[in-house]
């Protein structure tokens, strides 16, 4: 018995990971045309995006509970407590980027910032004597990526008087390196506020919104195999109708949930082009 392209297609090969469901467009030329369609790219997003087995993590001063989630349902499962293993005198955590299941936080009233596994419940102190690894709430952006070598890397972008300071820490090394990043010197006064880094492809996407005088927006995109970056500017809308802009990345595209005074705009930026999704 031989199963028909679209038994296989539908049944088979959206349940793959993205890098292993293109590489079967070169098996077969129907494979090829069948995974190009638009029916068979909303099924395979809408598996992935409901994966069997997920879990949210919740903190709140010095409670962290990990509750199972359905995401057909929405329904929360009995939680699990587990105890944060920091030094003594933690007051609370603040979680700045995660990545395959690693936590990048800060602890309070420290300001250290650290990797942690709450699986595992390891964690690395990202501090050094020097005042590498301190992070700043208000003026500090932090994003988290994985190298070339499969080495987490920590991105720290410090902003003091006009001048930004960029350090990049290695899990692999357990060091820290400075690196330039040129922006323009407003940007790292505080009328600015930087989001912290959304990861997408290799590349590391930051927004930087002035929204009280200039109302100036735009998305910084640090790319984390050559360590370069480009402005890209904000959808166009007024820019006093802008509010906020959210990213988030879906199956290797960025997506940006743009927040405006008369509304709500999805909005989708891939590169250095944008189109947009009215919801």
């Amino acid at each position: 018995m031989t199963l028909g392209v679209e038994v296989i297609g539908f049944g088979i090969l959206t349940r793959l990971p993205a890098k292993d469901a293109t590489r079967c467009k070169s098996v077969y030329k129907e494979w090829c045309a069948l995974l190009s369609t638009q029916p068979f790219k909303r099924e395979h997003c809408s598996r992935l995006l409901l994966p069997p087995n997920q879990k949210t993590l919740l903190t709140h001063l010095l409670i962290c509970s990990v509750y199972p989630i359905d995401f057909k349902t929405g329904d929360y499962g009995t939680p699990t407590d587990i105890q944060f293993p920091f030094p003594p005198g933690l007051k609370g955590i603040g979680t700045l980027a995660h990545l395959d299941g690693l936590l990048c936080v800060s602890l309070q009233p420290t300001h250290d910032l650290a990797l942690w596994n709450p699986t595992t419940t390891r964690y690395k102190l990202l501090s050094t004597p020097a005042g590498q690894g301190l992070y700043n709430n208000v003026t500090d952006a932090v994003g988290l990526y994985k190298g070339p070598s499969d080495d987490y890397n920590v991105l720290h972008i410090k902003r003091s008087i006009g001048v930004t300071t960029t350090q990049i820490y290695s899990r692999r090394f357990g060091t820290w390196r400075q690196i330039p990043f040129d922006t323009k010197p407003e940007y790292a006064t505080r009328m600015f506020i930087w989001s912290h880094g959304t990861l997408c492809g290799n590349t590391l996407y930051f927004t930087i919104s002035e929204s009280w005088d200039v109302f100036i927006n735009v998305v910084i995109a640090f790319n984390t195999i050559t360590e370069k970056i480009i402005k890209i500017p904000f959808p166009r809308f007024p820019p006093t109708s802008i509010y906020e802009g959210v990213l988030t990345s879906v199956e290797d595209s960025l997506q940006m949930l743009l927040i405006i005074t008369s509304g709500g705009h999805l909005t989708a930026i891939a590169g250095t082009a944008s189109s947009q999704h009215h919801q």
